[in-house]
């Protein structure tokens, strides 16, 4: 399998990077410049350290990459944008295709392959709702970044953790990141 991760300019980069610390397949990142700015206020890496924990990176603005095109036999099988910006989730939602991320989310459209964008805002206006529709309807898994509390988290780290296995399972990945729930929120308790 081969995953990109685009991670755009959206509070909460550190869910990108611990999908890509946690993928053990192939994997591509793309970072979006807003993105590049942040990576050290969030996650105290820079923009090259996180593409360096990939596969492969590309810049957002080389479109010659041949992911941007569904033809290429450089084949990738999912995408996630995590966190994904209102302002690339709109572009994608009205298929302006003008970066990286924005190219290879509407390849994932069009070739009907696995793309989860997770959106970090809040609250959400109507045009947000209406574009999020739009993109579940065209095929995306639309996966907010809400953490559970039934897992009991301790950490920032258990709350991240949870949303990115929540990621994992979208792309049919097993882990332990997490406790899934099954109906107790703990052994005394039912």
């Amino acid at each position: 399998m081969h995953v990109v991760v685009g991670i755009t300019g959206a509070s909460g980069i550190r869910y990108g990077v611990r999908l890509i610390d946690c993928l053990t397949c192939d994997k591509t990142v793309v970072l979006s410049s807003e993105a590049s700015l942040m990576c050290d206020g969030e996650t105290g890496l820079s923009a090259s350290e996180i593409a360096s924990k990939a596969t492969h990176s590309w810049t957002n603005d080389d479109l010659f990459s041949p992911l941007a095109s569904g033809s290429s036999s450089t084949r990738f099988d999912a995408m996630v944008i995590a966190p994904c910006s209102m302002s690339t989730m709109s572009k994608i939602a009205c298929g302006i295709a003008d970066n990286l991320v924005t190219r290879i989310a509407a390849v994932a459209l069009k070739e009907r392959r696995k793309l989860v964008i997770v959106p970090r805002e809040t609250p959400l206006s109507t045009i947000h709702l209406r574009n999020l529709l739009t993109l579940s309807e065209a095929g995306a898994v639309v996966m907010p970044a809400c953490p559970a509390f039934y897992p009991r988290p301790e950490t920032v780290d258990d709350m991240v953790d949870f949303v990115v296995g929540r990621i994992l399972d979208q792309l049919g990945l097993g882990h332990n990141l997490s406790r899934k729930w099954d109906g107790r929120y703990s052994d005394n308790h039912r």
